[in-house]
């Protein structure tokens, strides 16, 4: 991404008016996004959830950290939006490529 931080939402309220905003849902996960007022332009903001059903620590750090590397590797974004993964437990199964292919299909939707 040409300079655009990535910042990780801090805010229970963002969290949850996040959870209010609009979905979009894929095989390997669900993508709330909501333009939140407080947001800065040259920051994409996104967090990235993976729950304890999806296995250990040691796991659910590998799905956070995939889904980083697609999103650092993204230039397509909205950045008006901000944004919250929540990994499904069939990402674990998919290959990098799938997942990245999926996730870029339905961030084009996001208008």
């Amino acid at each position: 991404l040409m300079n655009v931080k990535l910042l990780s939402l801090s805010k229970n309220e963002d969290f949850k008016s996040l959870l209010k905003g609009k979905k979009i849902s894929n095989k390997y996960l669900t993508i709330f996004y909501k333009v939140l007022s407080n947001k800065s332009t040259n920051s994409l903001n996104i967090s990235f959830v993976a729950q304890k059903k999806l296995g250990n620590a040691v796991i659910r750090n590998k799905v956070k950290r995939r889904l980083k590397n697609i999103m650092n590797n993204t230039i397509k974004i909205n950045l008006k939006y901000s944004y919250l993964f929540i990994a499904k437990k069939s990402i674990l199964d998919g290959n990098f490529f799938d997942i990245k292919e999926t996730i870029l299909k339905d961030l084009k939707k996001i208008k």
